[in-house]
């Protein structure tokens, strides 16, 4: 009982504070947002590293946290400060020569560690930083809080049905995943009606941000909160595998009612690209 008390306050008070974020500090692109998606993004890389630890891939915190705003850090330079955007591939290049050469003098007792710090960084440098940064650039687009608040929508909407459900016709037919094993039938098509139900309803109530040139309205919607949903889906299976690799339940225990920072944004994390990708598509961008 107690979980589902603090989820619901973290939904009545998360959802409000993303939505003044998102449509009422539109200053810079979107600035204040931004800024945010970057200190979660370090948070949540601190939280990733902890994980890799347990595998003895070995990172200190700060350089982590670093390493984790590498890539939303430069997207923010440059979409609110309008510096230009080779500046997010020679972020990740900076990055990726700092591993390299980070170890060459350290004692020769640290030589086997190397390879685990490396390959630790530079998971670090994309997850789940560069997944998060396509949310910054979508911050460039005409009415871009419209855009930006449909797709958290989606997302929210099928984690929440897919909660929902879940709880009322799950139980018994849980199981089917085995990185999940809490996850049921119904609770995946209660989280794909939710992502549905709020493209459709983007197509509708907001015709000039989401009016395809491919096809009719309504099947468009469709086809954007169908795929978005099942990338923020996966997401959070994908992040479920490495938790239960390294032996733990949450990421961390900042969030009440829902574990870490990474245990919050894997679906948003993941289902980020997807949707600026299939917005572009269905929506005539390409």
């Amino acid at each position: 009982m107690k979980k589902i008390l603090e989820r619901f306050l973290i939904f009545f008070i998360g959802l409000p504070l993303t939505v003044f974020l998102v449509v009422f500090l539109p200053q810079r692109h979107h600035l204040a947002a931004n800024v945010v998606i970057v200190v979660f993004s370090g948070i949540g890389a601190v939280e990733f590293a902890n994980m890799l630890k347990r595998k003895n891939m070995l990172i200190p915190p700060i350089e982590a946290f670093i390493l984790g705003i590498v890539g939303p850090l430069a997207m923010t330079l440059s979409v609110s400060f309008n510096i230009d955007h080779e500046l997010v591939p020679a972020a990740f290049i900076i990055g990726s020569a700092w591993l390299l050469v980070s170890c060459v003098f350290s004692p020769e007792n640290r030589f086997p560690d190397y390879l685990g710090h490396v390959a630790a960084g530079v998971s670090l440098m994309i997850y789940p930083g560069f997944f998060m940064l396509w949310i910054i650039r979508m911050f460039t687009w005409s009415r871009a809080e419209m855009t930006v608040l449909i797709f958290l929508l989606i997302v929210i909407m099928n984690d929440s049905a897919a909660w929902a459900l879940g709880m009322l016709f799950g139980k018994g037919n849980k199981g089917i995943v085995p990185a999940s094993p809490n996850k049921s039938i119904a609770g995946f098509i209660g989280g794909s009606l939710g992502s549905v139900l709020v493209g459709i309803g983007a197509v509708i109530l907001i015709p000039d941000v989401f009016n395809s040139r491919f096809m009719s309205g309504i099947p468009a919607g469709i086809i954007l909160g169908l795929t978005t949903g099942a990338a923020a889906n996966l997401g959070d299976l994908g992040e479920s595998v490495m938790k239960r690799s390294a032996g733990i339940k949450d990421s961390g225990a900042l969030i009440p009612g829902r574990g870490g920072v990474l245990d919050t944004i894997d679906s948003i994390a993941l289902g980020a690209p997807v949707f600026f990708v299939i917005y572009r598509l269905l929506f005539g961008f390409f």
